[in-house]
């Protein structure tokens, strides 16, 4: 049910009449703007203002004869006034109206992604603080690596979403832009504090020099500022996709009472929502290609750009809206297994050490090379033995590379056997976690 209401508070914002709706708040703030300048009479003003309105049934009606929205558009609105309607559009052109418009719709629709990304960042945070010290096996290209937590994942996560809810920020001053600088932007029928004055009204900044458009790389911006964020969820997707594999089974995403997995299989729990945010991701990351496409228009405009942007951008947010929810839901709802975290992180006989050991030897006198080739030695004859079959651990609980480091002369001449098992201690791996989560969750 969130997610279903997500996506119509979200797509609230790119119906028709909401596009319609943008096009009237903007022509508006310029009768009002004219009125402050002394052109258009207080009484037309309030006319205008109080009674302008337009019908999208009546729209695509004069559209279908004239083939021009806009046209269209001035035409309905007129309709529903007097002989004030001369001064509605007056000394404006349709990309005046249509970019300023387009410019709301995205301001808007950018607060309910902020928003949304505000929400996953305080599900990860209050995850990140119950796992903080729940050990886990960290990997690097699939192999198990050392010691880590869940909550430094956690952390790693939440502190890349900030950087996204920084960019976005920011990518929300620069797309919060519009204009009234009539065709060419040469500001010939309207001066400039027409369209200060309006945007203001609007809670929108002038672009500083425009042509006939709204100047396409804000909306790359948008663009490659919502596919970076989707590639960073989709890292966070492929990562629950992982720990929930069979061989894994670390984490798994909350399976409801009643739930069928396949039509086949009745066994099967699988990662449906996270596979689901993979795909999304990819759509999203490709409405960056024309957006960046967009940039390059004919001399002072042409309409390239428009058709796709009735595509792109409606899409894009509507479908960053339900990506950014989803996530949401599966890390709220996220299964956590710290057993099977601490099985898997004993899984290679405490291989997870060897650089504790290796370390501690150049401390001892012991070359970084010497070093090196006894600590790989002993471990080599552990992969050797699991690959076998061998248990990871001896009758005593004592790790297979554990029983071998202590049985090796060579390391014996620098290392104890206190020593030595003290390199077997988790909490060394866990002592600088709460500094880090201090860095990464500072006010």
């Amino acid at each position: 049910m969130v997610e279903r209401y997500a996506r119509e508070e979200m797509t609230q914002h790119w119906t028709q009449h909401a596009r319609y709706a943008a096009w009237l708040e903007v022509e508006k703030a310029a009768v009002k703007a004219w009125n402050k300048l002394g052109l258009i009479p207080d009484e037309d003003c309030k006319k205008i203002v109080k009674n302008a309105k337009f019908s999208v049934e009546r729209i695509e009606e004069i559209e279908a004869v004239t083939k021009h929205d806009l046209i269209a558009f001035n035409t309905s609105v007129s309709e529903s006034l007097g002989k004030e309607s001369r001064w509605f559009h007056y000394g404006m052109t349709s990309s005046d109206a249509v970019d300023t418009g387009v410019a709301i719709q995205m301001r808007d629709s950018l607060k309910i992604v902020i928003k949304d990304v505000k929400m996953l960042m305080k599900s990860i945070k209050k995850r990140a603080k119950e796992h903080k010290m729940t050990l886990m096996v960290g990997r690097s290209h699939g192999i198990h690596g050392e010691p880590i937590t869940f909550g430094l994942t956690l952390a790693v996560w939440y502190d890349e979403m900030k950087r996204h809810l920084d960019n976005l920020k920011e990518t929300q001053k620069v797309i919060s832009v519009g204009q009234i600088s009539g065709a060419m932007g040469n500001f010939a029928h309207a001066p400039l504090k027409l369209e200060e004055y309006a945007m203001a009204e609007l809670g929108l900044k002038p672009e500083p020099c425009s042509n006939q458009v709204v100047h396409r790389d804000r909306y790359a911006r948008l663009a490659t500022a919502l596919a970076l964020m989707a590639s960073t969820i989709e890292k966070f997707a492929v990562q629950v996709r992982h720990l929930q594999r069979t061989e894994v089974y670390e984490c798994e995403e909350f399976f409801a009472k009643g739930q069928k997995g396949s039509s086949a299989m009745p066994h099967k729990r699988n990662p449906i929502l996270t596979e689901n945010i993979t795909g999304l991701a990819r759509t999203i990351r490709a409405y960056a290609a024309p957006a960046m496409e967009n940039v390059a228009l004919w001399h002072e405009r042409d309409i390239s750009h428009s058709s796709n942007e009735r595509f792109w951008l409606p899409d894009a947010f509507i479908t960053t809206d339900f990506m950014l929810h989803r996530m949401n839901n599966v890390i709220a709802n996220l299964t956590v297994m710290p057993e099977n975290m601490m099985k898997n992180l004993n899984l290679t006989g405490g291989l997870v050490f060897s650089q504790r050991v290796l370390l501690e030897l150049p401390i001892k006198g012991v070359s970084r090379e010497d070093a090196y080739r006894i600590v790989q030695r002993n471990a080599m004859k552990v992969w050797e033995q699991i690959q076998k079959g061998k248990k990871s651990t001896n009758d005593k609980g004592e790790s297979l590379y554990l029983q071998h480091l202590l049985n090796d002369k060579e390391l014996r001449k620098s290392l104890s056997e206190e020593e030595i098992r003290e390199c077997f201690n988790f909490d060394y791996y866990t002592k600088n976690v709460d500094a880090i989560f201090k860095r990464v969750f500072k006010k």
